[in-house]
């Protein structure tokens, strides 16, 4: 994305806390001394958000920086007349009646971009964003939150819920309407004053699982036969192709990860229902489907339609019966400026960074600009951020499951060097696991949400020796070489030579070595200490902090406190944060967007088909766990289900 088109907004926020700023010098001894280019200069207009930080103890070490914690602080006085005043002068767009009720309705896929308008993913951000304006808008009275099937990880989802909970402390209500649930949503739902089911309500709270695909066989029966390096026992990437079963070590991993989380969810469901834990768990257990018995035990609030609900809020928003109740929807909402209604911010700068998705070091022709991390555009977006004197420190915001381990150092060394001049926090979403921690583990400080996937520190290579599938088809391929390791990856007719199996494994090993000495150094770790936590293994952010890995839990309001302390920045002034990694639409969004499914689905393919090979190098990704059941809905094809988790992890 060029420099013109990129499109940058900004976001701004209020803080206060009782910590005082702490400088954090970064010093590196795989950095040379670079001279510093020179500023680049940005002009901006947009404006956003509020908050107000506390000091508190979340994890062993983290109680050292500010929680970033929300606080509703009532408008008043001027201000008051000066909101009233821009509504009513709001463009035409940004005109809403007093006393509506924003919907949103919350199903699939949540995207951690800023998706464009022709995107039809949910983006997180917008959901944050536009609850955030509503605790504020005097216009908005409450919250009707539609929560459907999601298909996203539970560090979306905690935020999610965290941001719901802060609009209650302005004083409004959220009320959740739930057709169809599972724990995901349910777990958002306990956040919400009222629980609303249909009677027909398909709600299946029966617990957790986790799952791992194996197509070792499939690939038999192909004539296919996976030659994989994998360093780190627990890197679990490479089983899937080479097992037709979980290994111990994998299985022991998934056992506590799954453990983690649902004991997190028992947690903060009882608590919220204001049950002890005991009771919920045996619940669950005796398998409970009925909305009947779910409105006995308090699960839910009542079992009403739709149009029932809606009856229900007129008359507690005191709305005559004979009137619509004026419900302004989500996309709408989104075109409302924070200025309009009373948001603003100050003149520090702090850059977010975003990246999101697959790594790759080049782009792709098959793949759509936006998608996934292209590790030569993320590089140009943080030295703009270096070359510019006006930002006082960066966020790199992460949901990525790793990728090409040459475009991670690369990307690492990038974000070392911006470090190197003014403080960088890594924020971590639903997983930063592998090539995605390798990001993280450059920037000064490492922020995850309670169940992030990270660590994965670990690389996994190899080819596909295709000769039964070539017999079996009638194919034969021949090649004249020169040099003793010319057909090292040529040759995917046959299996590895002995020789060219040593150079194949010592050189994914060299690299799995350079993965953990920069994240030893990177963490101020010794190796050995490093090793005992790397091998491949994926850590919950909250077991992770415990073992050294991350630094405090929150999500990305923690970080821009934390980003504030180290950049100096008293906590009770206000900074506005720039956002840098708008994507631009594409033809196939805005096609998609149409609704053409061919574009999405020919997309699809293309990209599955460019993946579903080594020929970038070797790779520092985590695998395509599956957790709770299998994604999409409750009909979702099995078969297809198991393909989406082997793809996922290639």
């Amino acid at each position: 994305m060029s420099l013109t088109r990129t499109a940058i907004h900004r976001f701004r926020y209020i803080y206060r806390t009782i910590s005082p700023p702490q400088p954090s010098p970064i010093s590196d001894r795989f950095l040379s001394h670079h001279p510093i280019p020179k500023p680049f200069q940005f002009h901006f207009s947009f404006y956003s958000s509020s908050s107000s930080l506390k000091q508190e103890s979340v994890n062993g070490g983290d109680d050292v920086y500010p929680t970033g914690d929300f606080n509703f602080v009532p408008v008043t006085g001027f201000n008051k007349f000066a909101v009233k005043l821009k509504t009513l002068i709001a463009l035409p767009w940004e005109r809403i009646q007093h006393g509506s009720v924003l919907k949103i309705i919350l199903r699939g896929q949540i995207s951690d971009q800023l998706n464009s308008r022709f995107s039809r993913v949910l983006s997180l951000p917008r959901i944050c964003d536009n609850l955030l304006k509503a605790a504020y808008d005097p216009r908005i009275s409450a919250v009707y939150l539609h929560i459907d099937i999601l298909n996203c990880g539970w560090g979306k989802i905690d935020e999610i819920r965290r941001q719901v909970l802060n609009f209650r402390k302005s004083g409004k209500f959220v009320v959740a309407y739930v057709p169809s649930c599972r724990e995901k949503e349910y777990y958002i739902a306990c956040a919400c004053e009222e629980i609303y089911v249909p009677p027909s309500a398909y709600f299946s709270l029966f617990g957790l699982t986790v799952q791992a695909g194996f197509v070792r066989g499939v690939l038999d029966n192909l004539g296919i036969e996976p030659q994989v390096e994998k360093f780190g026992k627990y890197k679990s990437a490479g089983e899937q192709l080479t097992r037709k079963t979980m290994s111990e070590d994998n299985r022991e991993m998934l056992t506590t990860l799954l453990d983690n989380i649902y004991s997190n969810w028992l947690d903060k469901v009882s608590s919220a229902r204001g049950k002890k834990r005991e009771d919920i768990e045996n619940f669950i257990n005796e398998g409970v489907y009925q909305v009947d018995r779910l409105k006995e035990e308090g699960f839910i609030s009542s079992i009403l339609y739709d149009d029932e609900v809606m009856t229900r809020l007129k008359e507690r928003l005191q709305v005559n019966t004979n009137k619509n109740l004026p419900i302004v929807d989500f996309r709408k909402y989104s075109g409302v400026r924070k200025w309009t209604v009373g948001i603003s911010g100050g003149k520090e700068l702090i850059a977010v960074i975003r990246a999101s998705g697959t790594i790759r070091r080049v782009e792709s022709p098959l793949s759509a600009p936006s998608k996934g991390i292209i590790g030569e555009k993320f590089i140009e977006k943080i030295r703009r951020v270096r070359e510019s004197n006006k930002f006082k420190a960066a966020i790199i915001r992460i949901d990525s499951p790793g990728g090409d381990a040459l475009a991670s150092d690369l990307m690492w060394r990038e974000i070392r060097l911006l470090a190197a001049s003014k403080p960088v926090i890594a924020s971590m979403s639903d997983l930063a696991a592998s090539g995605g921690y390798y990001m993280a583990m450059g920037a000064g400080v490492i922020v995850a949400e309670s169940l992030t996937l990270t660590g994965s520190i670990g690389v996994v290579a190899g080819k596909f020796n295709l000769g039964k599938l070539y017999e079996k088809i009638g194919f034969n391929k021949e090649i004249i070489s020169r040099g003793k390791y010319a057909e090292l990856l040529a040759a995917e007719q046959r299996s590895f030579r002995p020789h060219e199996a040593e150079l194949f494994a010592k050189s994914a090993q060299n690299i799995y070595k350079q993965f953990r000495d920069k994240a030893a150094f990177s963490r101020s770790m010794t190796v050995d200490k490093m090793e005992e936590v790397a091998q491949g293994r994926v850590w919950t952010g909250t077991d992770a902090a415990s073992h050294g890995l991350v630094d405090a839990i929150g999500g990305l309001s923690r970080a821009i406190a934390i980003a504030k302390l180290k950049a100096n920045i008293p906590q009770d002034r206000q900074v506005t944060v720039v956002e840098l990694s708008r994507p631009s639409p594409s033809l196939p969004e805005i096609l998609s967007g149409l609704g053409n499914s061919l574009v999405g689905v020919d997309q699809t393919l293309k990209e599955l088909l460019h993946d579903l090979t080594f020929s970038d190098g070797v790779q520092a990704r985590m695998d395509g766990i599956m957790f709770q059941k299998l994604e999409g809905y409750p009909s979702a094809n099995p078969i297809l289900a198991l393909m989406k988790d082997y793809l996922s992890s290639m």
